[in-house]
């Protein structure tokens, strides 16, 4: 099995100017309408935040690498137990829309891998419509979505 590092990489095309489409990530306030649940802070560099999210009674440390206004945020997390990076850009288009690509880096191309990857690549893909989905038409897709991963939800 190649022993590369895998790496998620995934796109979408919000039809929000970056100014928008990167406040609603930046802003714990407007992402808890359609990620987190909680967050302990904005997302600014250097800053070390907690992310609660609904559906799970565990609290994320997120550490804040990098941000450039409107245009790049960059963050540490914890996957079990070891940290990933993750980078998200945001690219304006002519016609005040914004492509958004996160990339999330890495993992072995072992077993171990490759589950993390199917799961974080469908997470961040997720991700990608729920802030579509938020930003163009004010629904929130995640809420109720996943209630079924937790001890919550009823049988």
């Amino acid at each position: 099995m190649n022993k590369r590092q895998l790496e998620i990489r995934t796109s979408i095309q919000i039809q929000k100017p970056a100014k928008e489409v990167y406040e609603a990530i930046a802003d714990p306030g407007k992402m808890a309408n359609y990620f987190i649940s909680e967050s302990s802070g904005r997302m600014e560099a250097g800053k070390q935040l907690m992310w609660k999210f609904a559906e799970f009674d565990i609290v994320f440390p997120v550490r804040i690498s990098k941000t450039e206004q409107d245009s790049f945020i960059s963050f540490f997390w914890d996957v079990d137990e070891n940290e990933h990076l993750v980078e998200i850009e945001l690219q304006s288009r002519k016609d005040a829309s914004t492509v958004v690509t996160i990339s999330e880096k890495g993992r072995p191309n072992d077993e171990k891998g490759i589950e993390w990857l199917k799961g974080n690549t469908a997470g961040w893909a997720n991700f990608l419509a729920c802030l579509k989905a938020y930003l163009e038409y004010g629904i929130n897709l995640r809420k109720g979505a996943f209630g079924f991963l937790s001890d919550k939800s009823p049988e």
